[in-house]
């Protein structure tokens, strides 16, 4: 049996009417986000489903008998700078798990600003070196098909686009049933449209499990990654990845500077672990910011594995992997690292975020005082703690950082 987890009903509607899935007859289910969105819905999500919203949570979870078969991500924004690696948690946390994922995504989004033509905002075309580098460690694809747009037609005079007032975005012309979806007709929709029916094929023959082993070594699957990696080729124009947003904001310093940075903490009862000391380098993600959100979480995210995992945990890395918030400083003579406060940056707002976080924590109350809707929810944080209930961006700095500096204090890993 299939069923279909989604975020809007009508996505799911349009992915099962153009894929083998309509023959499965499969039955939808709403998908909630985390313990802190819908803390009376998401405990009753299955707990192979929740598993991949540990993280952040996708737009569409397809499994069949309990076992999800692949996730999507779709958006339709403008994927300049840092924006098109915003939702990249989704897509680490789809692959980690060994489920296959597949983020749709415009090649450009036409924008109009005041006092000036309309133009289009391109991909950037790092986000194809991501995911290239998400498949080389877990051996699952991680494919990126574009949002149909005019750019081909009308690249050199966006103005002329018909679907000007749409961003240049195609959407599906069955707007009473597919609202909002991508143009189904456009060959992009077409050729994913086949790699899930692929996937499914695969899944009906082999099983779920057998199934993803095989998914990298299928025909169609090559195509797409050999069209995404001659994509990077072609929009990078030669530029250096550390040229791109967000590398365009990570320093690679010797891991000794850090840890000078944080022998302040060390005293007689404690010294900093050997976690961050074993790593020669480390790479440091400036946010000269306040600290917040999107769209850092998903940039974190997208660094680790572009500069720094080497394998499947964050044990596996090569360099330390640093978030600071701040102005950083580097004295390549005095080989230490200093941060000042030019944004507002704080370590009490993560404090904070965390503690606004805590009143979706039942594990503090008596039985007597759950509400009988609160007792497998409760049950659940007995399982898993926290991990649900605090907010995205909170779990996925956690995660991913083995230090995360600020002006006024710092966290980190010891081990």
């Amino acid at each position: 049996m299939y069923r279909v987890w989604y975020n809007t009903e009508s996505f799911a509607d349009y992915i099962i009417a153009h894929t083998f899935l309509k023959n499965e007859k499969p039955i939808k289910r709403k998908l909630y986000e985390s313990d802190a969105d819908r803390p009376r819905d998401f405990h009753s999500m299955p707990d192979h489903i929740r598993k991949i919203l540990y993280l952040d949570a996708c737009d569409l979870i397809v499994e069949k008998d309990n076992e999800p078969v692949f996730t999507i991500e779709v958006t339709t924004e403008a994927g300049t700078g840092h924006n098109v690696v915003q939702r990249f948690a989704r897509i680490a946390a789809s692959v980690e798990n060994g489920v296959p994922a597949i983020y749709i995504y415009p090649e450009g989004a036409i924008i109009t600003r005041k006092n000036s033509m309309p133009k289009w905002d391109k991909i950037n075309p790092l986000i194809f070196r991501a995911l290239e580098a998400v498949m080389n460690i877990y051996r699952i694809p991680a494919l990126l098909y574009y949002f149909p747009t005019d750019i081909n037609e009308y690249e050199k005079c966006p103005e002329r686009s018909p679907n000007l007032a749409q961003k240049g975005l195609r959407y599906d012309k069955n707007i009473i049933n597919y609202p909002g979806c991508p143009e189904s007709d456009a060959q992009s929709m077409s050729n994913m449209f086949s790699v899930i029916n692929e996937i499914i094929n695969a899944t009906e023959k082999y099983g779920v499990k057998n199934a993803r082993e095989r998914l990298l070594s299928n025909k169609l699957i090559c195509e797409q990654r050999y069209y995404m990696q001659e994509q990077f080729a072609v929009k990078s124009k030669g530029r250096s990845v550390d040229e791109m947003s967000p590398l365009s904001a990570v320093k690679r310093v010797p891991t000794a500077y850090l840890i000078k940075y944080l022998s302040k903490y060390e005293n007689r009862e404690y010294y900093i672990g050997e976690l961050l000391k074993t790593r020669e380098y480390t790479s440091i993600y400036q946010i000269n910011a306040g600290f917040r959100g999107d769209p850092y979480p998903g940039a974190l995210t997208a660094i680790d594995y572009l500069k720094c995992r080497e394998g499947k945990t964050y044990e596996d890395r090569r360099d330390n992997l640093v978030l600071v918030f701040g102005k950083l400083y580097i004295d390549e003579e005095q080989k230490i690292l200093s941060i000042t406060n030019e944004n507002n940056s704080s370590i009490n707002d993560f404090f904070e975020d965390v503690k606004r976080s805590g009143k979706h924590n039942l594990l503090n109350k008596n039985y007597n005082c759950l509400k009988n809707y609160e007792i497998p929810r409760y049950l659940m944080q007995v399982r898993y703690g926290s991990t649900y209930s605090k907010v995205k961006h909170i779990r996925v700095y956690s995660y991913f950082a083995d230090a995360i500096l600020f002006p006024d204090g710092a966290l980190w890993r010891d081990a």
